[in-house]
């Protein structure tokens, strides 16, 4: 932002809190990496993977050219994500399941917020319908928000298709930007209660909340929302380092 620019209220963790719960939502939305955990879960767990050799040397390659073309702005976010899913076709479905656990349980579970978790639970508690939404692959959301009580049935991820067990090259579906807030309408909720992001790709979900709450937000996101008049909540842990890969 500008020095021009009012920045938007910070809630405290009790603000946050008592906003979401006394908005009675009856849906709620989580993007998932810098949302409830902090890091990025699907490039961690891409290079991960490459590191435990469930990748060939040549895709290995080939997704590393990729990846920094995508930094200089060649390869758009859409094409990056989907193609850090494809990697794996080929491969069975449960051997990617088996590995989403491993990672999520080594590196993702001790970078959940411990702010976010209490929410969650509370949302949980009173019977709130809850959804997860990410451009991560779907093995690892499925996995990582499996603690905060989210059925894979209610997971939107990136996510490739699967036919007698074997991961295809074929996408579904790649939840991310306008695709986030399409993914969801497409479920049949245009309009949810609530919706919870960290980076101007959720911009287009939270514009489609009741009330929109940005977690932890990104400076674009943040310029977003001191730009429509919205708070945003920072957890404590997510002042320290933002990323999140496998080799660190």
């Amino acid at each position: 932002m500008t020095p021009t620019q009012i920045a938007p209220p910070k809630w405290t963790a009790a603000e946050f809190e008592r906003l979401v719960l006394d908005s009675s939502p009856k849906t709620a939305v989580f993007d998932c990496d810098g949302t409830l955990w902090n890091g990025d879960s699907g490039y961690g767990f891409m290079v991960w993977s490459i590191e435990q050799g469930l990748v060939s040397r040549s895709t290995s390659d080939w997704m590393d050219t990729r990846y920094r073309a995508y930094l200089a702005g060649k390869v758009s976010e859409v094409e990056i994500c989907g193609e850090m899913v494809q990697i794996y076709a080929g491969l069975r479905e449960q051997e990617l399941r088996q590995a989403a656990a491993r990672y999520v349980d080594t590196f993702v579970r001790c970078r959940v917020f411990a702010e976010m978790a209490r929410l969650v639970a509370a949302l949980r508690q009173a019977g709130v319908e809850l959804w997860a939404v990410s451009s991560t692959n779907k093995w690892v959301v499925a996995e990582g928000v499996r603690d905060f009580g989210i059925p894979e049935q209610r997971v939107l991820a990136a996510e490739a298709r699967v036919s007698n067990g074997l991961i295809a090259s074929e996408i579904l579906d790649v939840p991310t930007g306008e695709g986030k807030a399409t993914s969801l309408n497409r479920v049949g909720l245009p309009c949810p209660d609530a919706v919870f992001g960290n980076s101007v790709h959720d911009l287009a979900m939270l514009e489609t909340a009741r009330r929109p709450f940005p977690v932890n937000p990104s400076p674009a996101l943040l310029a977003a929302a001191a730009s429509r008049g919205w708070g945003y909540f920072q957890p404590q842990a997510a002042e320290g380092a933002k990323t999140l890969v496998g080799g660190e």
